[in-house]
């Protein structure tokens, strides 16, 4: 099975005086597609994001970022029913309109973010290598519940996802990853953009209630 990881070790550039592999080139491209899709409210963006979470899988893994690398296992899983949720999440089977996060809703996002994070970082501390337990567990939970909310199209999924990719941009420059924390600062711009066009597709949905 390692011939497998051969893009994720195969230099393909060497960008800021550190090697750039294809796999990290081809997560930068599913990666910024993805999110564009989106931003868009285009649900191709789910089979694109399950490629970008494959690869991704494989350069985090190689890289010594264990909980982000089984995060993306868990995000396959999301994007399925994301997919599905998109298409017949609504009313009657119908497509999934842009709604708020109720108060029960962040309530148990909150309760499950800090029992999650405590548990990723004692996993990372007791039984890996990881040398960024508590990066690497926070932004992993974030972007759990970020990716929660984007299923249901949750308007504040997007601040999650900022406040995520926050984190990420200096953690992925520390481990050398500097193509992936470009791409990240780029989601940042993304993500700005998406929330601006729920908030307008929202209101829209609101006006014609």
């Amino acid at each position: 099975m390692d011939f497998l990881l051969i893009p994720f070790t195969t230099p393909a550039l060497t960008f800021a005086g550190a090697a750039t592999t294809w796999g990290e080139v081809f997560g930068f491209v599913t990666g910024a597609l993805c999110v564009w899709l989106v931003a868009r409210q285009n649900t191709w963006n789910w089979p694109i994001g399950i490629l970008n979470n494959l690869a991704f899988l494989a350069l985090f893994a190689t890289s010594g970022l264990y909980a982000d690398s089984g995060l993306q296992v868990v995000y396959v899983g999301l994007a399925l029913y994301g997919w599905w949720s998109w298409l017949r999440g609504g009313v009657e089977r119908t497509p999934l309109p842009v709604s708020r996060t109720t108060s029960a809703q962040w309530l148990w996002l909150a309760v499950a973010g800090v029992v999650l994070t405590g548990v990723l970082v004692w996993v990372l501390t007791s039984y890996t290598s990881s040398t960024v337990p508590w990066a690497d567990s926070i932004t992993t939970v974030l972007s759990l519940l970020a990716t929660w909310g984007q299923t249901r199209k949750k308007l504040e999924s997007w601040w999650l996802w900022i406040a995520a990719d926050v984190i990420y941009v200096p953690l992925y420059a520390y481990k050398g990853l500097w193509l992936t924390a470009i791409l990240y600062l780029g989601f940042i711009a993304l993500c700005v953009l998406g929330l601006r066009s729920w908030s307008k597709a929202h209101r829209r949905d609101l006006v014609a209630a």
